[in-house]
Parts: C-alpha cells; structure tokens; sequence
C-alpha cells in the first residue's frame, strides 16, 4: 500500500476513428507524464476512439481495431512507467456479432504492468441533445472502485458525475479517490455547472475529486478541457487551460481523514467573449485540418458576419489559409468594398473580387421566357445570392479550400438566408451565435488577440463594420430591420423560444409586443426546412441547431389553441 500518489491529467485532442493517431497522442502524453514521476495517467472519456465514436460502435471491425490499440498500449506499461487508465468502447466478450447484442460498453481501463488490470463501465448513458449513447451502447452495472497499488478509485464516465446513485456505491464500496474521465462538450457557463456538480459529489461522498476533460473539434461539438482536481473540502487545486492539449500533474499524500491533494498548478478559467471566440477558434481549426482541407473560402461582404468569421479563420489557421472573395452587384454600396478591402487589409487576408452582374443578366434572360409579365419580387434576390455561392464553390472546386459560410443563429433561427446562396458551404462558424453576440466578440476581438491565435495583432475589423446598419444589399437602400425587429429584441425572443422553450405569454411578459413575438414564432418554425439543409457549425449554447433542437419539418401546428 503506498501513502504517495502523482497523478497525471491528460487532456488530449483525440480524433474519431484516428486509432493510431490517438494512440501515439496518449503515448507523448505518458512520456511527458514519466518524465514528471507520475504514477497514474487519467486519460479522457473514449479517448482511444475519439468521442464520440457514434455509429462506428456498430462495426465490428472498428471494435476490433479498438482492442488491438488498447493491447498494444497495454503493453507497452510493462516498461515499468506510469499506469494508464484510458477510455474506450468495449466489447463484453470476444464473440462477433455483440453490437448486434447490445454488448458493447462505454468503458474505463487500467493499464498497468503489461495488461488490462481492470475495466469498469459507463452506468448512466446520456440521451439527449446531442447524446444518444442508448443508440450504440449497453449500460453498466453500478461500479466498484478499482484497485491501483493499494488506492481504491471510483471510477466513473462523465454522465456518472452528474447524478447521484454512481457516487453513493463507489463511496458505500470504499472508494478513496473519484476519479471522472470525460467527453463535456463546450457551452457557455458550461464549466460552473460542472465544478458545482463535483462539489455535490463531493459533498456527498467526503472523497476528493479528479476531472479530465477532453479538448477538441469534432464536428458541430468541441470540447475545452479545463480540466481539474478537488480535494475533499471542495477547494481547487489544479486547474488546466481551456481550449488545448496538456498534462498537469497532481501530488496526492494518503492523511489520517483520507487522500489529499497538494497545490498544483492553477489555470484561470476562461469565460464569456474570451471563451466563446476560443471555442469558435478551435472548432473551425479541428474541422478544417481534421477533415484534411488546405484552407478556407469566404465570401467577403462588407458586413459584420463575413467580417468575423473571416478574422476567426485567419486566427484559427493562419491568415495565409483563408482565401476571401468579393462579389459586388449593382446594389453593393462603395462602403461595403472599402470596408471589405480594409478588412482583408488589416489581416493580411488575400482577397479576389468578382463582380456578379453578368450572371445575374444571364440568369434573367435565361428565365425572361418563364417569368415574362411577373413583377420582381425575392426571387432576383435570391438569384443574387445564389450566383455568389456558384462562385465560392467554383473557387472551392478548383482549389480544394472548403467554402465557409457565415449567416449567424438570429437569421438562421427565422430563415433570413438563402439556400443554395448564402448557405452554401461545408461549415459555419457563426451557426450558433446569435448577432447581438456577433457585435461583441467583435469589439472583443479588435481589444485583444487570444492566445493561440495565428492572426494578427491590434484592430482587425474595422469601426464602420460594426456601427453600420446591417444590411443584404440584395436591392436599393435594404437593411435587416425592414424585415426583422432589431436585433436585441429578436435575439432575446429567440432565445426564450430556442434554448428556454418559454410559452409566447411569457415572453411577451418580458416587455415583447405579443404581435412580435407571435410573428418571430412563425418565422422560426416556418425556417425548419432550410436548417435542416444548412452546413454543420459550431455548438456554443445549451440548444443549437441539429440534434439538440429536433422539430419537424412538416408541422401543422399554428400556434395557442
């Protein structure tokens, strides 16, 4: 039995399905831990897989794979260094057809001495939002601790932590150490409820408490880190950076009142626009390079949505991998060029302009026959927006730069885009953010630069960018709010509609004419059928588009009764 433990935190960026490349990540991580005299290495949720792994849980071959990495890893504890513990989708048994059984588990392991020494599985399965584990794996039985050189460890996988029942049998069962490897996706405010969760665990238990949390891009989810340790009366005593890899080492002494964790190092937390635009930062960077694109191309308008998302990309990947492209018609005003061109100019942005009036006399003498008699209407509007996304994914074609598009949640909550036009394109880093938010990571921006970010130092997107009114300019003098209530109002009715569900009595009840709120309503339900055509994008809120918001698209529904 020994009175002195140095644990290691790794939080990795993992890549689904990547087996050998989250193999040799989790091996540089271990070194790095050996060199610190570490003991233990704790390891995020799924981390040989990725996470999470969805529906390649289901074949057979990817399970495979999965058992031969964790082998190798095994393996290779023999060396006498750190024990590992890692997570990974387990296979009960040896037989072939187990996902067809429902046999395949969301597990912990402990690798040590050459060999799994202990496997423990996930007892509480997340399904929903934008968790649907029920789908793919079976539940496991209420754990034990697991034994390590003489420490019991509770072992539990994320979901576990956030109720009660896993945590009272690890204690009832002699658990000394609590110890969570996680997959915690980014949402704002999201790292208070986690520490507040621990602390009622902790609470309950009398056990300290360790957090790993992996960081990362994986699709419309990405994940900050930050993760942490607390000793037994709920105080912090390790934290790590948000938004990037990295080890951290704790100091643990066996005391007559249990296990206690020494003074580690303490990372700042992040929070609001710093947090947000970090998050935004990293989930555009891991989708890019994940997916094996060489860069991005941005349709530059003059305004503040293509503004930051140009200035993200170039933070996330570098200003040499963003590609923008300016494409006037008769109505884009000389404003919008100049701030375009001072845009790309501050961040040392290429920038090609092609103007689209000739495709939209072509498209007109091309419908004349058809439209001969009838009125213009959105229609030519929308012609003009759908020339433009021709044209990025012409360039995208020829290039092989992945169009990112850049309409913001409050106009992709009532539909005010267009398919096939301003739509276009393989991600949307503003998917989720709403435009009052836009403002702000603006201003934010043009304060200071984040750490990690490839992009330029000082004021990135110009003063007229973010005081103009916004505007399409898809016809003569246009601004958003002939069509929408200002921003501020639309966006606060959205979210009680969006991530509150409040009824449209209660939200009028917050200062809303009823009149608007009746119309926003509509419009957001009316718009189901475009978002479900819309490209993935960052999840920043506790209810985005796509798995978390399931509405239908053929909805009969009016309104009260």
């Amino acid at each position: 039995m020994t009175d002195r433990l140095t644990i290691a935190l790794a939080q990795i960026n993992p890549t689904v399905g990547d087996l050998r490349g989250n193999l040799a990540r989790l091996r540089a991580a271990r070194a790095a831990a050996a060199e610190g005299g570490a003991d233990l290495v704790i390891a995020p949720e799924l981390c040989i897989s990725g996470y999470p792994p969805e529906d390649l849980v289901l074949k057979p071959d990817f399970l495979n794979g999965v058992a031969a990495v964790v082998e190798e890893l095994a393996a290779e504890t023999a060396d006498g260094g750190p024990a590992l513990l890692v997570g990974a989708p387990w296979r009960d048994g040896s037989a072939e057809d187990a996902p067809l059984r429902g046999q395949v588990y969301n597990a912990a392991l402990l690798l040590d001495g050459g060999a799994v020494q202990a496997v423990r599985y996930k007892h509480d399965l997340p399904n929903y939002g934008v968790f649907d584990e029920l789908r793919v794996f079976a539940a496991g039985p209420l754990p034990g601790p697991v034994s390590f050189r003489g420490v019991r460890l509770g072992v539990m996988v994320c979901e576990d932590m956030w109720t009660p029942d896993v945590t009272e049998c690890l204690e009832e069962s002699g658990a000394e150490i609590l110890v969570v490897p996680n997959g915690s996706p980014f949402e704002t405010d999201k790292l208070e409820e986690r520490q507040q969760l621990a602390v009622q665990r902790i609470t309950e238990s009398g056990l300290p408490l360790i957090y790993v949390n992996q960081v990362g891009g994986q699709d419309e989810l990405v994940f900050d880190g930050a993760s942490f340790a607390l000793d037994a009366g709920c105080r912090l005593r390790a934290h790590l950076p948000a938004f990037q890899e990295a080890v951290g080492l704790t100091q643990w002494q066996r005391t007559d009142e249990g296990w206690r964790c020494n003074d580690g190092d303490l990372v700042e937390p992040l929070e609001g626009l710093e947090a947000t635009y970090r998050a935004l930062m990293l989930g555009l960077k891991d989708y890019v390079e994940k997916s094996g694109f060489p860069g991005v191309v941005i349709g530059l308008s003059g305004g503040v949505d293509s503004a930051l998302s140009a200035v993200v990309a170039a933070d996330a990947l570098g200003p040499e991998q963003v590609h923008c492209v300016m494409m006037p018609s008769p109505y884009t005003s000389a404003h919008s060029l100049e701030d375009a061109a001072e845009l790309a100019r501050l961040n040392g942005l290429h920038l090609d302009e092609i103007a689209i009036q000739p495709a939209m006399e072509a498209f007109a003498e091309m419908l004349r026959p058809v439209f001969n008699g009838l009125p213009a209407d959105t229609t030519e509007e929308n012609i003009q927006a759908r020339a433009r996304g021709v044209a990025l994914m012409a360039i995208s074609n020829k290039l092989g730069k992945m169009v990112l598009s850049t309409g913001n949640k409050s106009e992709m909550s009532v539909g005010y885009s267009t398919l096939y036009g301003d739509m276009c394109g393989g991600f949307n880093v503003l998917k989720d953010v709403y435009k009052t938010t836009v403002y702000g990571l603006c201003r934010w921006r043009n304060q200071q630069k984040p750490a990690g970010a490839r992009g330029v130092e000082g004021r990135v997107i110009p003063e007229r960018i973010i005081t103009k009114a916004p505007s399409a300019e898809l016809k003569p003098d246009q601004t958003d709010q002939d069509s929408l209530p200002p921003y501020d109002e639309l966006d606060d009715i959205l979210a009680c509609l969006i991530e509150r569900e409040l009824s449209l009595a209660e939200i009028a009840k917050r200062g809303h004419g009823l009149e608007t709120v009746t119309r926003t309503w509509r419009m957001l339900e009316n718009a189901e059928y475009k978002r479900r055509q819309a490209p993935p994008g960052v999840k920043i809120t506790r209810r985005s588009f796509g798995r978390d918001r399931r509405y239908p698209i053929v909805n009969a529904f009016k309104g009260p009764l």
